[in-house]
């Protein structure tokens, strides 16, 4: 029994221990619940952090700006569209830089190798004449005795197309070359009808010119009787002097005139206003921007004027005046006002006839120009016909061969020959007198 008391006593006292331990481990736990609970509401009851505080006001704030209809085409904005513009911006900032060189550059050095040139270039044998009011006209004259020839060009052209003739009828008598006011080295004075009352023609037409030459032949003090030959608008020159100083003038020699009646046919106004005065415009600009010198540099451009014995110094003169844009400009002007030249010389071939001590010869080609179409050239030669039937019925008519307007360059020999016949025929006549 003892030992059964002490079992009993044992086993009571593991249950009661069992019983404590675990009443512990709940009251534990519901602790932990608690804890847990308390820490969760307070986190719900949390305020959430302040936001920073915002930053000062500038003591320069920047306006608003406002949008404009007007897209910024240089904005250096760095989005999408921006970044585009700017972009093509800067590529046509390039192309005006090259615009600009091309622009700039070339006439800036056309124009200084022009003042260079034209000292230079000018040949010796001639001089500048003041022919009154700073109107300076350039003269070349070679040879000695009597009668003196004169040359005058055609249209828009320089005296250097009679340089080969010149130099063959120089062997026989003194013979002249001359450049018109703007043309060649001639130097065109620019006044107005104020400041030149004693002229009342305007300039580039036959009027004027024939001032000047008169100018020209009084400071140079050459002696009459002249023979006068000219070639297109040299022949209005020629005839109009004729006519006013007849009594200075034995001979009139005509190197395919235009006839006055030419300039009223619709076929030939359309050629000569809307092609011929177009392409002397297109080159004058050309020359002006400095694009002819670079043609002639790279070749893509040469001197028109070709044909037997051409120097060296002459393609150098013609490169020169092809680059020259007063040059070009006066010829232009002489083209567009030929109408008016026209005018006049018909007008004082009415008022003061030709006098009959005055002889005439006519030279032409084959064709007027052999470039043109063959309907044209009928159409000049038809003119050229009636116009010498009517003014000048006595005339000597004579035709080179194989040639055209261009025989005074091309073929100077055939024309200095008709020339010497002119002019020992004029000498025989004055040894019978």
């Amino acid at each position: 029994q003892h030992v059964g008391a002490v079992s009993g006593d044992v086993a009571w006292d593991s249950l009661s221990a069992l019983t404590h331990a675990s009443e512990r481990a709940s009251a534990e736990a519901a602790a932990a619940s608690g804890i847990m609970r308390g820490v969760s509401k307070r986190r719900q009851n949390v305020p959430p952090p302040p936001s920073p505080p915002p930053p000062p006001p500038s003591l320069n704030p920047k306006p608003i700006e406002q949008k404009s209809s007007t897209p910024q085409v240089c904005s250096t904005e760095t989005n999408t569209d921006s970044f585009s513009l700017w972009r093509i911006c800067s590529r046509l900032v390039s192309i005006l830089k090259y615009l600009l060189l091309i622009l700039v550059i070339p006439p800036f050095l056309n124009y200084a190798s022009l003042q260079r040139e034209g000292p230079l270039l000018q040949p010796q044998e001639g001089q500048l004449i003041d022919v009154g009011l700073g109107q300076k006209l350039y003269l070349s004259c070679i040879g000695k005795g009597q009668p003196v020839v004169i040359f005058d060009a055609p249209t828009g052209m320089s005296s250097d197309v009679w340089l080969s003739i010149q130099k063959d009828v120089s062997l026989v008598t003194q013979a002249c070359i001359y450049d018109r006011a703007g043309l060649g080295f001639s130097k065109k004075a620019f006044q107005n009808e104020e400041t030149r009352p004693d002229k009342p023609w305007a300039q580039s037409t036959t009027g004027r010119m024939v001032d000047d030459l008169h100018g020209l032949v009084m400071e140079a003090k050459l002696q009459s009787p002249l023979i006068l030959v000219g070639s297109e608008l040299g022949t209005l020159n020629a005839r109009f002097y004729a006519h006013i100083h007849n009594w200075e003038v034995s001979d009139l020699v005509l190197i395919d005139p235009l006839p006055e009646e030419l300039f009223m046919e619709d076929v030939w106004l359309q050629y000569w206003y809307k092609e011929l005065i177009l392409h002397h415009q297109i080159r004058q600009f050309s020359a002006a921007i400095g694009l002819n010198r670079m043609l002639l540099i790279t070749g893509l451009l040469q001197p028109a004027m070709t044909g037997e014995n051409i120097s060296k110094e002459f393609v150098m003169r013609q490169k020169y005046l092809l680059s020259n844009p007063a040059h070009l400009s006066t010829a232009v002007d002489e083209h567009f006002f030929i109408n008016e030249s026209i005018s006049q010389v018909r007008d004082i071939s009415h008022f003061k006839p030709l006098s009959s001590t005055t002889s005439v010869t006519v030279i032409t080609g084959d064709h007027y120009d052999e470039q043109l179409p063959d309907s044209l050239n009928k159409v000049v030669f038809q003119f050229q016909k009636q116009f010498i039937a009517q003014n000048y019925p006595s005339v000597k008519w004579i035709r080179i061969k194989e040639t055209d307007r261009r025989m005074i360059y091309r073929k100077p020999s055939d024309v200095a020959k008709h020339l010497k016949k002119v002019i020992n025929k004029k000498r025989v006549k004055q040894e019978s007198q």
